[in-house]
């Protein structure tokens, strides 16, 4: 079993950075690299789960559609990320998320939806990628 050490925490935050910065600046296809290829994504309650990079990339293409005109600027920010190292040398990471919605034109955002994800990553070599998150919304 992989401990967690200083670096693999390191690179782990590194990852989120990559990952949200892609999500937010709509660069899906560098979003959906952050995925493995038989991914499972639980992103919304009471909707199926998004699977594989495809399934994933068209969810996101979804929601862009479905929010493209309503003037808001959305960031998503992941913190308190908490590693656990799993039997089989992936990492189980839990986090909190909180996506700042900011209207065009004004300068007090709000923050919409607060969330905890449970992630599981896969740790090889250099390349850490996605397995599975589940979102919990509070």
């Amino acid at each position: 079993m992989r401990q967690v050490t200083p670096e693999l925490y390191a690179r782990v935050q590194h990852f989120y950075a990559r990952q949200t910065h892609a999500l937010d600046s709509g660069n899906f296809k560098e979003y959906v690299d952050t995925f493995t290829e038989d991914a499972i994504f639980h992103h919304s309650p009471g909707a199926p789960p998004a699977r594989t990079r495809a399934g994933i990339l068209a969810t996101a293409e979804a929601h862009r559609e479905a929010t493209k005109d309503d003037g808001i600027t959305r960031r998503h920010w992941f913190n308190q990320i908490v590693l656990t190292p799993l039997p089989d040398d992936s990492v189980r990471a839990t986090l909190y998320a909180l996506v700042v919605r900011t209207r065009h034109g004004e300068k007090v955002p709000d923050v919409w939806p607060s969330c905890l994800l449970e992630d599981v990553l896969t740790v090889d070599g250099d390349d850490i990628l996605l397995r599975s998150r589940h979102i919990s919304y509070d």
